[in-house]
């Protein structure tokens, strides 16, 4: 219980995901505890992130799958035209959002978490603030304040939004229509997911990367193989090391593409939509960091991997952050570990946060996951600490089940230390990737060798024996 001197053990400013684990744990920890939300509960997530679009991506994967005639007539089944109604697919996902928003509204309440509605600030050392349209309504005294304010899509400047024809992803889960041509700006995770969406469903799609490469944040040889299924077999063309330095909105929508060296304009296209999944920002402003002497990094509230707020070197007393504002991993399983390690600190235990055993998944129809580093990463680490690196391959055509399915397009790439036998990263394209990478992960967070995990059994037929076969190619490798 709280004593007198404090309204509350602890203040949560956001109800996203990271927001609503802190909150939650630290109420059954037996803390007093309130969250500050000035939105809709469950932050992006919920409402305009995680939740909404693998409903699309559910429908629209039916939809791809059914349409899919070449693949069904060599099960032996022969579909008739598919059809689908676009109002009901988008009316899915709003009802799944509805849902969750609400169980975890209540499993807050449940908990004996107080919601308050309104926008947090800092207001002093533990003092939080609620402002209202008029400006601050209450200060309230809190013995511990975690900052859970997420983030929002990032817009590139030159690029005008008007929320219908040129939009980012927290109107694209919405669905409201189904431009014939529209370009995606970005070839991340974002954009990939919705230009999967968006094929599955008849559209054109053209996807604009600034960078050299088309997805270049995945790995080399997982790019390649997914490209050739995700991008290239589909209605999409690909424009990369060009930047869409001027968008504006209309009917057509119209695209300036720069060259990223002379400056030049290169091209002009005029297009139905245009999607705009460049990033992430974090939703910093309006938070008083000031009045503590907080510092952010482009925005970012730096932190230690306890979660405590840091300025420089310094710590700043009572004061934590979780999920996207800090600009770790910026996924909602990783704000939801960060909450829970930060009230672990909080209620006096010395808790970590393992970055590199956090996963992360693209939910493309097949999937693409990765934990750990990236072979770039390991390389450097190898060449660092004097140790000898170890990479296997091991791919889906081998695998019974994917075989039985006809999805046997597909690769695991295992990344090791050859002297001591760890498992460093993986990186994974195919049937169910995303749940395949959760036993490579387990697999870091308990800094398990490869010896070790070749000698588990799995069950025959299935997908994790992908996983088993990469775990045996790397034990033969053991020095």
């Amino acid at each position: 219980m709280t004593t007198s001197k404090f309204d509350f053990d602890l203040i949560v400013i956001g109800a996203g995901y990271g927001g609503f684990d802190a909150a939650k744990h630290a109420a059954e920890k037996g803390l007093k505890v309130a969250i500050i939300e000035n939105n809709e509960m469950g932050g992006t997530c919920v409402n305009k992130g995680c939740v909404p679009s693998k409903a699309l991506l559910a429908a629209s994967g039916k939809v791809r799958e059914i349409a899919n005639y070449d693949h069904l007539s060599k099960l032996g089944i022969h579909a008739a035209p598919v059809r689908f109604e676009r109002s009901k697919i988008a009316e899915h996902a709003n009802n799944l959002v509805l849902n969750i928003r609400e169980n975890l509204t209540k499993t807050l309440i449940r908990n004996g978490v107080k919601i308050i509605r309104g926008f947090g600030r800092l207001e002093g050392h533990q003092r939080v603030g609620i402002r209202n349209q008029n400006g601050v309504d209450k200060i309230l005294k809190c013995k511990n304040t975690i900052i859970a304010t997420g983030s929002s899509p990032f817009v590139p400047r030159g690029i005008e939004i008007d929320n219908r024809t040129v939009f980012t992803s927290d109107d694209a889960v919405k669905l409201e229509w189904l431009p014939k041509w529209i370009a995606i700006i970005g070839s991340g995770y974002i954009g990939l997911e919705f230009a999967d969406v968006y094929t599955a469903l008849g559209c054109e799609v053209t996807m604009i990367e600034a960078l050299k490469n088309i997805m270049p944040t995945f790995d080399p040889d997982i790019t390649k193989i997914a490209q050739k299924n995700l991008i290239k077999s589909r209605d999409i063309e690909t424009k990369s090391n060009v930047f869409a330095t001027r968008i504006t909105p209309g009917c057509p929508v119209k695209i300036e593409l720069t060259d990223p060296k002379s400056k030049e304009i290169v091209e002009n296209l005029e297009v139905d939509a245009v999607l705009v999944a460049t990033g992430r920002s974090p939703n910093s402003k309006g938070l008083n960091l000031d009045k503590l002497g907080v510092e952010t990094v482009k925005g970012f509230i730096e932190i230690d991997k306890q979660m405590r707020v840091k300025s420089g070197n310094k710590v700043i007393p009572n004061l934590w952050a979780v999920g996207d504002v800090t600009g770790k991993l910026m996924l909602a399983h990783t704000a939801a570990a960060q909450g829970t390690i930060a009230v672990e600190n909080i209620c006096g235990q010395v808790k970590e946060i393992d970055y590199l055993s956090i996963p992360a998944a693209t939910f493309t129809h097949p999937e693409i996951s990765s934990v750990g580093l990236s072979e770039n990463e390991a390389k450097e680490l190898a060449l660092k600490d004097n140790f000898n690196l170890g990479i296997v391959k091991s791919y889906f055509k081998a695998n019974s089940k994917a075989l039985a399915e006809l999805e046997s397009d597909g690769m695991l790439k295992l990344i090791f230390n050859k002297d001591n036998g760890k498992v460093l990263g993986a990186h994974i394209y195919g049937l169910h990737a995303a749940d395949l990478i959760q036993e490579i992960a387990n697999a870091i967070s308990r800094e398990q060798d490869v010896c070790q995990l070749s000698m588990e059994v799995h069950t025959h037929p299935t997908l994790s024996e992908v996983v088993e076969v990469a775990y045996k190619q790397a034990a033969h490798q053991i020095n």
